[in-house]
């Protein structure tokens, strides 16, 4: 008896459809680089021609069986779907804090291009599309940490470049405390707690009497202290774990600083080889402000005020304002009495956390950021700069003995870099936790460019009045 299913079918029609999706299939695998894909060829060629496997064999069932594999059917190839667009094309992300305010502000939901810089193949491929790290509910991992594959991106349309706004993984998320609300202050809970632990038994240290490798050693025995308390309060800040590259928390920041480039911080402004480099038209800095009378609401929604801010001056006596925001509060004196910038900058709380430099938010550096190819002279004075780099993101063993620097057993005054690494801030500039607090963003945790703001809802605001209609579909590169 003949199939009238296959009869119905146009073999030409068939080998049409087969040869479109073989090239489309074969493109893809020449722009990812990998030929394992040669082995699905076979099951295409199935698919559309030969038609030996019963793909849809539910479709011939009855009653239930029927209407649940359908269902399981769609839902399968929205799960493959959805995976393979987040992780070669693009994917969604909204921001959830104010660090780059008033450029991206809290609530605007992004349109993240993966193809911009080029998508990275993923190092945890075992993964449930549409989680970042956790599964919702059951709060626990959402991938399988094996396989682990070696970082490898694909060509894109281009390279970071200076001022872009920039998705990546944040850096310092490779250690977490699991009972924090911010999972990843694991560095930052270990320094403090360890620096109050050896001012209490060995005394506050006088580092102008130190030398560079006696401040070294001293952090080093601080780091031990505060992992160990920090390791020891388990019911405190929750289980230590780790978590790979591709798995860590999505920040967004500025690149205010490319690889090879010599940045410092001088009074707040940004200097790179020695020239300072161009503000964010939006740039905030903390002014400490009284006032006369509270603020209107239709002159904090015109300035960009928003409750946040408010609280932080209501608690802490500053908040974060614009330029225009500060001359058109200074032009109201019947609102603001007084305003002046906060010049407050506590010393020892950036990066390196292991090192007494000296450097503040708003005076900082000269660094060097350390481009792929380049080789820098390694010093005791420099060390605890690029100790991260080289020993965490590109997999070598360092140790410091007796103010000697060994990488993988063998002495070095010297290291070349594997990777570009890049300089990340907040256009919030004193309320965003960025590379001056964590370092150096290396090439292997850049996600994406964000391209435009799909949505935009004001979290100050409930209903159709919060949606921020003007933001709708705002190209992300003309918010300089």
């Amino acid at each position: 008896m003949i199939d009238k299913k296959k009869a119905k079918q146009d073999p030409k029609k068939q080998w049409t459809k087969f040869i479109i999706v073989l090239v489309l299939y074969l493109l893809f695998l020449y722009w990812v680089g990998s030929w394992w894909g040669l082995l699905v060829v076979p099951f295409i060629f199935d698919v559309y021609i030969t038609k030996k496997i019963k793909w849809q064999w539910w479709k011939e069932e009855e009653g239930p069986v029927k209407w649940v594999m359908s269902w399981v059917d769609a839902l399968v190839f929205a799960l493959v779907a959805v995976y393979f667009i987040n992780l070669f094309f693009f994917q969604n992300y909204v921001i959830p804090s104010s660090s780059l305010e008033k450029s991206l502000l809290t609530g605007d939901y992004l349109f993240v291009s993966k193809v911009s810089y080029g998508p990275r193949i993923p190092q945890t491929p075992l993964t449930m599309p549409l989680t970042q790290h956790t599964l919702p509910v059951f709060e626990c991992k959402s991938y399988i940490e094996w396989p682990q594959w070696k970082y490898r991106r694909v060509k894109g349309f281009g390279n970071v470049k200076l001022n872009d706004i920039v998705v990546f993984n944040y850096p310092a998320g490779d250690t977490i405390c699991s009972n924090l609300q911010y999972q990843t202050e694991y560095y930052r809970l270990v320094y403090d707690n360890g620096e109050g632990l050896y001012g209490s038994s060995v005394g506050v240290p006088d580092f102008d009497s130190l030398n560079s490798t006696q401040v070294y050693d001293l952090f080093k025995d601080v780091y031990a202290m505060g992992s160990q308390f920090v390791r020891n309060n388990r019911g405190q800040f929750g289980e230590v774990s780790t978590r790979p590259t591709d798995r860590r928390e999505n920040y967004v920041k500025r690149c205010v600083g490319l690889p090879g480039q010599t940045l410092q911080i001088k009074n707040r402004i940004v200097y790179l080889d020695g020239k300072p480099n161009k503000e964010p038209d939006n740039v905030q800095y903390t002014y400490k402000v009284k006032l006369r009378q509270s603020i209107p609401d239709a002159i904090m929604k015109d300035l960009g005020i928003s409750m946040e801010d408010l609280t932080s001056l209501n608690q802490y006596g500053f908040m974060p304002l614009t330029k225009r925001a500060v001359a058109a509060l200074s032009a109201r004196k019947d609102l603001v009495e007084r305003i002046e910038i906060n010049t407050d900058s506590p010393v020892g709380e950036v990066y390196p956390r292991n090192a007494w430099t000296g450097w503040t938010r708003d005076n900082y550096g000269p660094v060097w950021i350390p481009k792929k190819g380049e080789s820098i002279k390694l010093t005791m004075d420099n060390i605890a700069i690029y100790e991260r780099p080289i020993k965490v993101y590109e997999g070598n063993d360092l140790q410091v003995t007796n103010g000697q620097i060994y990488i993988n057993g063998k002495l070095a005054d010297s290291y070349t870099f594997k990777m570009d690494y890049y300089w990340m801030m907040g256009d919030n500039r004193h309320n965003s936790a960025d590379s001056r607090y964590w370092g150096f963003v290396p090439e292997d945790h850049v996600v994406g460019k964000p391209i435009f703001i799909w949505w935009s809802s004001d979290p100050d605001r409930s209903g159709l009045g919060g949606v921020r209609w003007s933001r709708l579909f705002t190209l992300v590169d003309n918010i300089k």
